[in-house]
């Protein structure tokens, strides 16, 4: 049994600590005033789990932090389980028994990797865990009314619920979604899944005939292939014995026309050597003469150069003269003799010298200019005649060059290529057009002409009754044979890759058909575990529902016999989709809808109770009803209160029951032999609580 509730900071509850005896313990309050709390800090200090969003939920507004302190006692022993949570979501625990007044630590934390749980280790001791506990000893608020008004379906559903079946359909549909997923693999594995086995087993027998019909297509083909390799091959040495012949007239070809190629360029070169010997001559017969005036014309030229120079000189010196004159001249014009006296030492003289003399100054200088001009014309005449010379020395100069260009040393020489030029004027005269096919005049060209006529001839005489249509003929129709070999060496292949791909399939197909029937098994068996297993109306379900109810039925009817109701037994039987109650007394069968309030309730409870003990006894020995009397009339209410005092009081006297009831009608406990009244009541500081009795 639960001894004391302690909350901090806990949901609604700033500080609140709650001492609970044997019997009925009533929680009082409206709605919102922190009742149902209790159950969260019941369930959250056992066990860490709660019906809020998250753990930081649980901390009072404005807090940092928040625990929950449970005291029960079990065997006599006594335990005490504290959780504490703080803003940031951290949590720690501790679970301890108190001996002689000593807390000894069992477990702290949720460590389960060190192996460390408190949660188990609470297990162990109380005998549930946290879903188990839910079940057997809270009811929820409405559960009591809906076994009390539940339709034969409806109960059906409730039933289970409590008892678990419904975590069938769960099971039901992870076998599903485990069946989905294995043929899902199947077919990621091999391509098919069980489904496949009828298509695959069509394709293996399209496969084998298409198998049988391919193989004597393949006979026919391969025989009709070996009749065109040995017919190709034949024809190919045909080919092959002729083929040299075909390439010797190509070679007779070349060689004709490298022939004609080698007349049209001997016949060039000759004609162009001509022309090269006619210019020659052109250039070099008029040049004999004036090259041999080279040498007399270069010594005119000298001595002409000589006469110039001196010429030139001599102009010179007679300008330097005149220059010399005129100073004097102008020396002269200013010594005049005035009364027979020097002009310069005044002495007396009869006369100034002629070089003083104005007069004979000036005849001197009319004389020089005279010699001026005749020397400058006589410098004049001799350029003009070394003009003269130059061009001709350029003249003999350019006739030597052009008969050094032209290797020319005399007119003997000359003479020859003239008459060369004659000799091949005629030669080539005599040579027939090189069109018109005469290949033996053409071979007299030369020798190397005469050589390839040669060739030309013995490359005839090769070939001599070589038809070169026919042998093109030939190859011909070696390309067709080759051509329809290929066609049938494809139709072959394609035939063989068609056999090789089926017998390949088939392979693969009958590993997978092999396979897929054991999948198939697998899944049989997979799908009647879930039809007989895991379906809550299959035989597993229906025979754990039929011993639920039978061991219900038993259980209830125990409690309706310590509660003095003329209801003696309980029956629970299942119909179709339906649950029937049936209560019977010591002489009749008993109509549900006949039953008083109070009978009602007895009934409704001793089936909860029934139902808890299924799950196996929790050693706590609690139940906790929120709100067990919603939607009941004043009557049914008071019945409530009455049985739950008759179950207290027959449970004190061997086995010790806890009941926690959560209401907001205080009213239907006045007058009651209940144990305590809690009051709960909503204040701007959380929740108050006070022990009304």
């Amino acid at each position: 049994m639960i001894t004391s509730i302690e909350l901090g900071d806990f949901l609604a509850h700033s500080e609140t600590k709650l001492d609970f005896d044997n019997g009925v313990t009533v929680f009082v309050g409206h709605n919102g005033a922190g009742k149902s709390s209790i159950i969260d800090a019941i369930t959250f200090a056992l066990f860490g789990q709660h019906t809020r969003k998250s753990n930081k939920g649980l901390i009072k507004r404005n807090a940092t932090q928040g625990f929950a302190k449970i005291s029960f006692s079990v065997n006599g022993r006594i335990f005490e389980a504290v959780r504490k949570i703080d803003s940031k979501g951290a949590l720690s625990a501790k679970f301890t028994e108190i001996v002689d007044n000593k807390r000894v630590e069992i477990a702290a934390g949720e460590r389960k990797q060190f192996g460390e749980s408190m949660t188990q280790e609470i297990e162990k001791v109380i005998g549930l865990d946290f879903e188990k506990l839910k079940v057997a000893s809270i009811v929820q608020q409405g559960e009591l009314n809906a076994i009390i008004n539940a339709k034969p379906k409806e109960f059906k559903e409730l039933l289970n619920a409590i008892i678990g079946i419904d975590k069938l359909d769960v099971a039901s549909e992870s076998m599903k979604i485990v069946n989905k997923e294995f043929r899902e693999n199947i077919k990621r594995k091999i391509g098919y899944d069980d489904t496949h086995i009828e298509i695959l087993s069509r394709d293996l027998e399209m496969y084998q005939k298409e198998i049988k019909e391919s193989e004597p297509q393949k006979n026919q083909l391969q025989s009709k292939q070996e009749t065109l390799q040995n017919e190709v091959k034949n024809l190919r040495e045909e080919v092959e014995a002729e083929a040299p012949k075909i390439d010797k007239i190509n070679q007779l070809e070349l060689r004709k026309k490298e022939l004609i190629e080698y007349a049209k360029g001997a016949i060039h070169e000759i004609q162009h050597e001509i022309s090269e010997n006619e210019r020659k001559i052109h250039d070099c017969e008029a040049c004999f003469e004036p090259a041999s005036l080279k040498g007399d014309l270069e010594s005119k030229i000298q001595k002409i150069e000589q006469a110039v120079e001196e010429t030139l000189k001599k102009v010179q010196d007679m300008r330097n003269q005149t220059a010399s004159l005129k100073e004097k001249q102008i020396l002269a014009s200013k010594l005049q003799l005035k009364d027979n006296k020097c002009p310069v030492c005044d002495s007396s003289v009869e006369k100034l010298k002629p070089i003083f003399q104005e007069d004979h100054l000036k005849q001197e200088l009319m004389s020089l200019e005279e010699q001026i001009i005749r020397k400058e014309e006589e410098h004049q005449m001799y350029n003009q005649k070394r003009k003269e010379f130059s061009e001709k020395l350029q003249a003999a100069r350019d006739a030597e060059a052009t008969l050094r260009a032209h290797s020319i040393t005399s007119k003997d020489q000359l003479e020859k290529i003239q008459e060369n030029v004659r000799i091949k004027r005629q030669n080539i005269q005599k040579i027939p057009v090189v069109n018109s096919g005469n290949l033996i005049e053409i071979s007299q060209i030369d020798s190397h002409a005469k050589t390839i006529f040669e060739n030309i001839s013995k490359l005839e005489s090769e070939t001599n009754g070589f038809d070169e249509q026919e042998f093109l003929n030939l190859k011909k129709l070696v390309n067709q044979k080759q051509m329809e070999l290929s066609s049938v060496d494809q139709q072959i292949g394609a035939i063989l890759e068609k056999i090789s791909k089926g017998k390949e399939q088939i392979r693969i197909i009958e590993n997978a058909i092999s396979e897929l029937h054991v999948v198939k098994e697998y899944v049989t068996n997979l799908a009647e575990i879930q039809n007989n297993i895991f379906s809550r109306d299959g035989p597993v379900a229906t025979s754990l529902r039929s011993w639920a109810l039978n061991a219900i039925s038993a259980k209830a009817s125990e409690y309706l016999a310590l509660l003095n109701t003329k209801i003696q037994r309980i029956q629970l039987t299942e119909k179709a989709r339906d649950i029937s109650i049936i209560c019977n007394s010591k002489t009749e069968e008993l109509d549900l809808e006949s039953l008083s309030g109070g009978e009602k309730v007895s009934v409704a409870l001793a089936l909860r109770l029934g139902m808890a003990s299924l799950l196996g006894a929790s050693n706590l020995n609690l139940m906790i009803l929120d709100e067990p009397t919603t939607h009941l009339d004043a009557e049914r209410k008071k019945s409530l209160v009455g049985v739950l005092s008759q179950l207290s009081n027959i449970s004190n006297s061997e086995t010790p029951m806890q009941f926690i009831i959560i209401t907001h009608d205080s009213e239907i406990f006045e007058d009651s032999t209940v144990e305590q009244i809690y009051k709960f009541e909503s204040s701007e500081q959380g929740s108050k609580v006070s022990l009304l009795n």
